[in-house]
């Protein structure tokens, strides 16, 4: 009797989740973005879901839940019901918060799915143009005669701008002061000012500033050149190893959100990515393109979270 019952119900719950799948999207789309209003995060996907709300024939309504790192959005998504009508859009962050906050709510290699990435968002070494510095190593000769003194902005612990930052100023070999920030506009309002010495800015927020002469890039942290300033030399060409660092954002949902919406999601977001008004715009905020498979993307998401908890154990990076 026993069997039997648990055959039937493991047959029931089968045939919901296909049910579920041939019915989603059944009401409008709630999207969770844990950083905050501004920020690449946050411009990149609102881009992204304009078109895909229109692929998929729903709404999705974006909720900003900022704070502890992107925990406290991410704890969100991982506790929803798993039916593809909640997600995640995150940042490449996502995979050093295990690392960096030891009581996590949840898993994060195990209470989510990767469905698919928007792209990935070169970081750029920006300053005021008033400091008087004009190449990569004129900025690390600065930073090594002002021990401690220098400092940089971020928008807070553990965030990709942080660790693209950190693994620079670990291979330049030079100390320099953390100043964390609530968001990004506020950190750039204070690097142009010329009160914090540097940042490394996403292009897409980046790049008005130093197109119109409020701010200078000196580099970009990705490991090939940005498209968008393409003049400008990566870490590594500018004689840094190790220093680089992949900002990408990208979507997950719940855990055991079934297979086959997991595999709609992804279709329609690479669908929608396609689509080329929206790769023109993108392209015109230094979005460069990740086409990978939902097994892909996670297959990267595991390696990374490995790689950077050993990165987080060796900079001593901790909560703020």
């Amino acid at each position: 009797m026993g069997r039997h019952f648990l055959a039937a119900l493991t047959a029931l719950i089968a045939t919901c989740g296909g049910a579920w799948a041939d019915v989603w999207p059944a009401k409008p789309i709630r999207a969770i973005i844990p950083f905050g209003a501004g920020s690449a995060t946050d411009i990149i996907p609102r881009l992204v879901f304009e078109q895909l709300a229109i692929e998929i024939g729903q709404p999705i309504v974006v909720e900003s839940r900022g704070g502890a790192g992107g925990t406290i959005g991410a704890s969100a998504v991982a506790k929803a019901e798993p039916d593809g009508h909640t997600i995640l859009v995150t940042s490449s962050a996502h995979t050093i918060t295990p690392a960096i906050y030891p009581n996590l709510s949840y898993d994060t290699a195990g209470d989510f799915v990767a469905v698919g990435a928007l792209g990935n968002v070169p970081n750029v070494l920006i300053i005021a143009p008033s400091k008087g510095i004009k190449t990569v190593q004129d900025f690390v000769a600065t930073a090594k005669a002002k021990p401690g003194s220098f400092n940089f902005a971020t928008v807070g612990v553990g965030s990709a701008v942080h660790l693209s930052a950190e693994r620079f100023r670990i291979s330049a070999g030079y100390d320099a002061v953390h100043i964390p920030f609530k968001g990004g506009a506020e950190a750039l309002t204070e690097v142009i000012a010329g009160r914090v010495d540097y940042y490394f800015c996403p292009i897409a927020t980046a790049l008005p500033h130093i197109q119109g002469g409020r701010l200078l890039g000196l580099a970009v942290s990705s490991p090939q050149r940005a498209s968008a300033l393409p003049e400008l030399p990566t870490t590594l060409e500018a004689g840094y190893a190790d220093s680089d660092y992949m900002f990408w954002i990208g979507i997950f949902v719940p855990a055991k959100t079934p297979t086959e919406i997991v595999a709609k999601l992804h279709q329609a977001l690479q669908k929608t990515l396609q689509g080329p008004a929206l790769r023109q715009k993108l392209a015109t905020l230094g979005v460069e393109p990740m086409p990978l498979s939902s097994a892909q993307f996670e297959a990267q998401v595991r390696r990374e979270i490995g790689t950077y908890a050993a990165f987080a154990k060796a900079a001593g990076l901790k909560p703020n």
